[in-house]
This record gives C-alpha cells, sequence and structure tokens, in this order.
C-alpha cells in the first residue's frame, strides 16, 4: 500500500508509515537496554564483517524508536534521513566535522548562537581549519569572499539572537555554483515555519531541546541531509559518542505529535506580542520578522510559513534597564532556551552571548538592551499585560 501525500502536521504523528492490521503499538516503546541479542553467530558476523545491518546491536548505534523519530524528521524537514544526537551542540560539531578535514576553509556569519561562535572561533583551529566571519550581505555575493579553500557555508535564519533573516535561494545557488556544501541551523523557525532543503540547502541541524522537543525536558539535536552525509554522521558519532538518550528519544516523538499546533499558537502569539512592543514607550526597537515595517518582512513572508515564536526588542537604555525589565516580570520565566511552551525571557549578553568581547557583540548587532522572548502557548492578553507592568517600571 502506497501512502497518500502527507502534510506536515500528519507527518509530525505518523510520518509514512501505515499501521492498518499490523497490531503495531500506538506509541512506539522505550527501548532502555545498552545492547540487544542476536539469533545466532553467523548473524553477528553478517553484521560486524560483512555490513548487514538486519539487527540491532548497541545503544550507542540506535534503536527501533529512533529510526521512528529520524524517519519522521527527515520526512519534515524535506530531506534523505537524519540522525539525533545527545545536544544540539553535539550535532553541530559533529556536522561541521564530517564536512571539513585540515586545510579546508568555512564561511560563517557573525550572529549565531554564542557556542556556535565559540566552536568556529576557538576549536576549528585545532583541526588545521580557517574560518571566515563575513556580514550577511557579503554572503550575496559569495565568490568574493570564497577562495579555494571554501568547502562549507554556515549559517542561520532566523537568526539568534536578532531574527534577521537571509535568502537561502540566493545564497544556496551562488554557494553551489562555487561547489560549497551548505548548512543552515533551522532551530529558530522550525520544520513547520521553514524547510531549508526545499530551497536548496545541503544539511539542516536543530537544537532538538528547543521547539522539537517543545516542553523545556529534553536535551537533544538533530541532523537531516542525504542519506550518504547522514551515515557518515552516524560512524562519526559511534566513534565519538554523543548517543542519545532513548528516553528522550520516546519524549521527542510525543513532542512532535504536537510540533505544528504549538508553532502555530506561537506564531500567532508572537505577532500579537510584537505588535503590543512595536508601539509601546519605554521600547526603542523591536526585531520581529512579522511586522510589516520589518526589513526582512517580504523576504520572510516569501521564504516562511509563519514568522515564528521568537521576538527580540530592545528597551531604552541600557543592560540595566533590561534586566528591570526582565526582572520584574511575573508570568515569563528568566530562562535560557527557547521553542517551549512557557514564555522564556533572557538578555543575551549575559546569557546565549556572554562570551563575546564589545566588539564581537557590535559586529554581531547585538545591544545590551536587548531582550530575547521565546513566545509560549499562554494566552497572549496575558503577556501583554505582564510586559505592560515591568515596562512601566522603567523611569
Amino acid at each position: 500500500m502506497t501512502p497518500i501525500p502527507r502534510k506536515p502536521a500528519t507527518l509530525a504523528i505518523h510520518g509514512n508509515e501505515i499501521k492498518k492490521g499490523s497490531s503495531a503499538p500506538v506509541s512506539p516503546p522505550i527501548y532502555h537496554t545498552s545492547t540487544y541479542v542476536f539469533p545466532d553467530s553467523d548473524a553477528v558476523e553478517g553484521y560486524m564483517v560483512r555490513g548487514e545491518r538486519k539487527h540491532y546491536i548497541y545503544q550507542r548505534y540506535g534503536n527501533p524508536a529512533q529510526d521512528v523519530l529520524e524517519k519522521r524528521m527527515a520526512l519534515l524537514e524535506g530531506g534523505e534521513d537524519s540522525a539525533f544526537f545527545a545536544s544540539g551542540m553535539a550535532a553541530i560539531t559533529t556536522t561541521v566535522l564530517s564536512v571539513l578535514k585540515k586545510g579546508d576553509e568555512l564561511i560563517t556569519i557573525p550572529t549565531l548562537y554564542g557556542q556556535t561562535l565559540n566552536f568556529f572561533r576557538g576549536e576549528l583551529q585545532k583541526y588545521g581549519i580557517s574560518v571566515r566571519f563575513a556580514p550577511i550581505e557579503a554572503l550575496y555575493e559569495l565568490k568574493t569572499i570564497a577562495s579555494e579553500k571554501t568547502k562549507l557555508l554556515y549559517f542561520e535564519t532566523p537568526t539568534n539572537p536578532n531574527l534577521q533573516i537571509l535568502d537561502i535561494d540566493r545564497i544556496t545557488k551562488q554557494a553551489h555554483d562555487l561547489g560549497i556544501t551548505t548548512i543552515v541551523d533551522n532551530t529558530f523557525a522550525s520544520p513547520i515555519n521553514q524547510q531549508p532543503i526545499v530551497h536548496g540547502i545541503d544539511i539542516v541541524v536543530h537544537s532538538a531541546t528547543k521547539y522539537l522537543g517543545g516542553h523545556s525536558d529534553v536535551l537533544a539535536g538533530v541532523i537531516v541531509g542525504t542519506r550518504e552525509f547522514i551515515e557518515k554522521c552516524r560512524s562519526r558519532s559511534q566513534i565519538y559518542g554523543p548517543t542519545i538518550d532513548p528516553f528522550n528519544v520516546f519524549l521527542l516523538l510525543r513532542s512532535l505529535m504536537t510540533l505544528d499546533v504549538r508553532v502555530q499558537r506561537q506564531n500567532e502569539n508572537a505577532l500579537k506580542l510584537a505588535e503590543f512592543l512595536n508601539v509601546h514607550s519605554k521600547v526603542d526597537a523591536v526585531h520581529y520578522p512579522g511586522l510589516p515595517d520589518n526589513p526582512f518582512y517580504e523576504l520572510a513572508k516569501k521564504q516562511m510559513h509563519g514568522f515564528g515564536g521568537m521576538i527580540a526588542f530592545e528597551v531604552y537604555g541600557g543592560k540595566a534597564e533590561a534586566m528591570k525589565v526582565v526582572d520584574n516580570l511575573e508570568i515569563m520565566l528568566n530562562a535560557t532556551s527557547l521553542g517551549g511552551v512557557e514564555t522564556l525571557v533572557s538578555i543575551p549578553v549575559i546569557t546565549s552571548h556572554v562570551w563575546l568581547s564589545t566588539g564581537e557583540l557590535k559586529e554581531a548587532k547585538v545591544t545590551p538592551s536587548m531582550i530575547r522572548v521565546s513566545v509560549g502557548l499562554e494566552d497572549p492578553d496575558d503577556l501583554m499585560a505582564d510586559f505592560e507592568q515591568a515596562l512601566n517600571k522603567l523611569p
């Protein structure tokens, strides 16, 4: 039986599976075991010597529930396969080191998640890999900054934390003309709002801790790409060992089932909150691509299915004023991370981007007065009232 075409909300719940008449469990069980029994020694030899992958062998190599999760994730992103890891940074580091080798160059932008920046600035050089940081505008003239050593282009869209939108179609065409592999961190958008592979990106990474997990109770990461590349990443992970826990596999399968409805509600709430902040007298600037006066509005409307649940805004003043607002919130929580059902707020200069110098923060367009908001599922009227009372405590 060939499955009928399915939309993202259906794929997140069922994948392309047809369970009719199979007596399969509705919810895949948790495979809480470290190892698996082979039927006989020939099967062991087949797996270890002849490369026959008919059986499961060891938790570091995966389990049946993980296979279901990875198939569903690949379908959601439009890729051939996916691989889950113990954290988002495990996925990012595994991906980059599976593409690059000594002597290669990576091109990226300065506006990235702080630990990704730390990996690029502080770790890749130890592998003999050079990193070139370029302003976003330079990616649209990639041939002017790329060299023969350039093998990888890495960026986020929307960017963390200030939600700049990059034109994936324009960038990927240039990169592929130059033979450069492309990676997008799609964490801020989620596959409900954006599918970079459909726009030509080679590889997508996520911190699955965020929207994919969605309940602030999972630590995980995922890579999506071709089967060949994902197998390369799996082989590397089997050596380095960033294995996802089987219980987190279960939690992610649970969370994917509500991904569409959660993200749609977060999109709606974020737009209402952004509109409220955009006209508030104590707010200097709002960064949200769903606002018509945002410079990325038209591009986001073309490239994304929804504008997302993340907002960044700047209050008048500096870090002290931003801290005063955050510390006076009653409903929203002062916590790092994002994508959960509860609204979280953070100040990037003291959290996700605390390691950046003053010059690097300026280059990344991250200001001391900036507050990042991961909008949750609460009633938007309550969120607006919470910000109203906290902002009104500013002079």
